[in-house]
């Protein structure tokens, strides 16, 4: 379904903006329509320096606290995606553009998107589930189950371990210190 979507997106956009681009020139003008795409790309690139050094401080300060920084990392994809719409010529990707970059707006993206792939990551994980039962003919597809021996890494050096309250003596056999 999704790349179906994508397909979709990329033949319908570019026409949705010639249309949009061309009821705005007939309302106001060409040369009119011509500035107000610059001046929209000039106050997009703007924005999306000042937000873009925002994330980047934002993910670097979670970094050298030692957290897991995935609000922050969400925050600099949606605010690079942002950046790319308003390159774009075109009042729609513009829009959908600023709605990624301003910080009043992104939490709500970030937060659809999240319940977005979260969905999605519920029904890969019960499609598979009906593919690969776990345990099903001693296939597991994340390698876990009964009988499997975990290896550490490195050399495996074979031996006994021998408590301290207990002996070995020259036959190998265990003895009583006590």
């Amino acid at each position: 379904m999704l790349p179906l979507l994508i397909v979709l997106a990329f033949l319908l956009v570019p026409v949705l903006e010639i249309f949009v681009l061309i009821q705005v020139g007939e309302v106001i003008g060409a040369w009119p329509t011509v500035g107000l795409l610059i001046a929209e790309t000039a106050l997009g690139a703007w924005i999306v320096r000042r937000e873009g050094r925002r994330a980047w401080r934002a993910l670097q300060e979670t970094a050298r606290r030692g957290v897991l920084p995935d609000r922050e990392v969400a925050d600099a994809a949606l605010v690079m995606a942002g950046g790319v719409l308003l390159l774009v010529p075109g009042f729609v990707t513009d829009l959908v553009g600023l709605v990624f970059v301003l910080p009043f707006t992104r939490p709500l993206v970030r937060r659809a998107l999240s319940a977005f792939a979260a969905r999605r990551m519920r029904a890969a994980e019960e499609r598979a589930a009906t593919v690969f039962p776990p345990g099903a003919a001693g296939f597991d597809p994340f390698g876990r189950g009964p009988g499997r021996v975990e290896t550490p890494p490195g050399p495996v050096v074979r031996g006994e371990v021998v408590h301290d309250d207990e002996a070995v003596d020259e036959h190998g056999d265990r003895t009583s210190r006590a």
